[in-house]
């Protein structure tokens, strides 16, 4: 395949899932407030997003599943992904608008919006791996998470500038940014075919204990990631700075996970998908201890630069990883598995400050050290698979 057709199309999915995630971050921002307009309590609004999460736990390995399915005929699942997408985005776009409608209207939309967005997680990295040469994988996997990487590098900016406007406004706006983009997922899909005609897939399945071990791995990566991320970040910043710096400050991880990652394509490609997951983890741990040992906020700084270029390397060597695995035809099923148990951590996250557990003593000491540990066990986990030559990508 042309280098310039994976470009082309990896920056395309990119521009998908910066939309996409955006279309989340502008959710989580307006949810209290639509929350209460339907008339449900603030304390409910965590474990509504709680729920989004499980949703996703179990619809991305599905949708994954059957993704791999679809993809028999080409064509197919492209438009069974854009389907879905113009539903999702009809839920979205109706939330804003339906909190008059009573508690029970407002939660079925939510539902039936966090099902249908697995469409634009699992396919089009299925796509991918069905289509794009293993050496090319990493490149395009890369340019796939970027889009995603820029959307949470403006969340922090974003939650105090969009509050302004009226959200009906800013849930269209991101509802139809998403249909327009997904709806080319088809012309994309049939371009890789044609560019790359899919050869017949190798017999035989995913191996068993490699896929637990990969899998074990991505939820201690994932457990640590939402720690540093969503609970520790914040107050080791508050220690050094006013709060009006504090958006700018917490954007370093994802500047370090953006400009890290697509450069460091090129290793995974060299050494395969594991080898890089294990070195980035260890890198990962090794900057969360330096964040949390700070003693300024220029050095905290340098330390979360270089943790978010640790995790964006973490996850395009993971996707390049799952694809490696799922080479047999099981692509969907093997990036789906490595999305539902990062929403698994994601659920224990919630859940742990849902019910204000990081309060209680023992964990409020453990906390700072978890994701340390978390990456390291990772790290020291995949290290004796990194010989195996199905991790190579």
């Amino acid at each position: 395949m042309p280098r310039a057709v994976s470009t082309g199309v990896g920056v395309y999915f990119g521009l998908m899932q910066l939309f996409f995630t955006l279309s989340w971050v502008i959710y989580v921002i307006f949810l209290p407030k639509l929350a209460a307009q339907a008339g449900i309590q603030a304390g409910v609004v965590p474990w509504i997003l709680l729920l989004d999460q499980v949703i996703f736990a179990l619809c991305d390995w599905l949708t994954g599943i059957a993704a791999d399915r679809v993809a028999n005929i080409v064509g197919r699942l492209g438009k069974v992904v854009a389907g879905v997408t113009a539903l999702s985005a009809l839920a979205f776009l109706l939330l804003p608008l339906a909190t008059g409608l009573g508690t029970t209207a407002f939660l079925a939309l939510v539902v039936i919006w966090a099902i249908t967005s697995s469409a634009l997680r699992a396919p089009p990295l299925k796509l991918l791996g069905q289509y794009t040469p293993r050496d090319q994988q990493p490149w395009v996997g890369s340019l796939f998470l970027l889009g995603i990487g820029i959307a949470d590098l403006l969340a922090p900016f974003l939650a105090g500038w969009l509050t302004a406007y009226d959200p009906r406004i800013m849930f269209a706006a991101s509802a139809a940014s998403v249909v327009v983009v997904t709806f080319s997922i088809a012309w994309a899909e049939k371009l890789l075919a044609r560019s790359a005609p899919v050869e017949k897939q190798p017999g035989g399945k995913i191996r068993s204990a490699t896929f637990l071990m990969f899998l074990a791995a991505i939820l201690l990566l994932a457990m640590g990631f939402q720690v540093h991320s969503f609970i520790n970040a914040e107050p080791l910043f508050a220690k050094f700075a006013p709060p009006a710096d504090l958006p700018a400050l917490l954007t370093l991880f994802w500047i370090g996970f953006s400009l890290l990652m697509v450069p460091a394509s090129w290793l995974t490609k060299r050494f395969g998908g594991i080898v890089v997951m294990a070195l980035a983890a260890l890198a990962a741990a090794a900057s969360a201890w330096a964040a949390a040992k700070a003693t300024d906020v220029v050095s905290l700084g340098a330390a979360q630069f270089v943790c978010g270029g640790a995790w964006g390397c973490v996850m395009m060597s993971a996707v390049a990883a799952a694809l490696a695995l799922g080479h047999t035809g099981d692509e969907g099923k093997a990036v789906g598995a490595m999305f539902s148990l990062m929403a698994v951590a994601a659920i224990a996250r919630i859940a742990l400050v849902a019910g204000h557990f990081q309060r209680v003593p023992v964990l409020a000491l453990a906390l700072p050290w978890l994701p340390g540990f978390a990456w390291l066990g990772a790290g020291l986990m995949l290290l004796p698979a990194v010989r195996r030559p199905v991790q190579r990508a």
